[in-house]
């Protein structure tokens, strides 16, 4: 069941609290909400929770033979379910638009992005490959799931190990993790996905004066610039006039830029959401090896 559409009060309380630079949660206009990470008992299961929007995701891998086409690397599938105890408004056993939306979006950040080295999944040429399957499970959605799902991707699948193998001939030989230590996944970056919201910009009244000079001024004085948020609450971004999504690596390496309609932003807007979007990122990816790390040291695991 669809929640129903804001109020006219709720709409002009949100836009006058935006005219003076102010969201309904207290937040600035560019600050995300708080993030955390819980890891499971197995390598590769992570809870991230953006405010109170949690995600799991969970990888797994196993032995399979490689289609002709691609001999030589591994494969990498995604699988995104939104529950309904998520939301009201999602229905079991029907994928809705927003689930289809995020599933796209997924593939896009994680697989063909390359973030993977799929070479290094190769086991044998043409015989045997490691086979990745990340899910992902909306477990509550307050809001920016998207965002909360691709970190939580991310931090399953740094986080995550396969068994080390050996090749004798023709046979395979998998060692426990007590014989011989976990691989990590080898990674050639982190890309990461933050959506923006746009509103218009406020209208603003004529000087009432009529000297020309002051009138240059007052326009002078405006800001052309629609007001950007990062991290929109439900209600920003059902009352919002634009969303773009951003994915991209601290490297400031753009993997996906996703705008689907609503009002057009100017190129200096785009690079604007692009700055802000890099030193969030370079914020975050450190922090998520950190953690990762620390829950590594706890488990006593190697490092490799």
């Amino acid at each position: 069941m669809r929640p129903p559409s804001p109020s006219i009060p709720e709409k002009e309380f949100v836009v006058t609290a935006l005219a003076q630079n102010l969201r309904v949660d207290g937040r600035a206009l560019l600050e995300m909400r708080r993030t955390s990470l819980e890891f499971g008992a197995e390598l590769g299961t992570v809870e991230c929770a953006l405010g109170k929007t949690r995600v799991l995701a969970n990888v797994e891998a196993k032995m399979v033979r490689p289609p002709p086409e691609r001999r030589y690397e591994g494969i990498i599938t995604i699988h995104s379910e939104i529950s309904p105890m998520a939301s009201s408004m999602y229905e079991p056993g029907r994928s809705s638009e927003e689930e289809v939306a995020l599933s796209r979006m997924l593939d896009k950040v994680l697989r063909r992005s390359d973030t993977i080295d799929k070479e290094s999944l190769c086991i044998q040429a043409g015989q045997r490959v490691w086979h990745l399957r990340l899910t992902i499970n909306i477990l509550s959605d307050s809001g920016n799931m998207q965002d909360c799902a691709c970190l939580a991707g991310m931090a399953a699948l740094k986080h995550f190990r396969r068994p080390e193998i050996e090749v004798v001939g023709d046979e395979i030989i998998i060692h426990e993790p007590t014989s011989r230590a976990p691989v990590p996944l080898a990674m050639h970056h982190t890309p990461l996905c933050l959506t923006f919201v746009f509103f218009p910009p406020a209208p603003s009244q004529p000087p009432p004066t009529t000297d020309s000079a002051d009138s240059k001024q007052h326009d002078a004085s405006l800001s052309p610039h629609p007001t950007m948020l990062l991290d929109p609450s439900p209600l920003e971004a059902t009352l919002a006039s634009s969303t773009l999504s951003l994915a991209l690596n601290p490297q400031r390496e753009l993997c996906v830029v996703h705008k689907a309609g609503g009002m057009p932003l100017a190129p200096d807007d785009v690079l604007r959401a692009v700055d802000v979007a890099v030193k969030k990122v370079r914020e975050v990816v450190p922090w998520i090896e950190g953690q990762v790390s620390g829950d590594w040291d706890r488990r006593g695991v190697e490092v490799r």
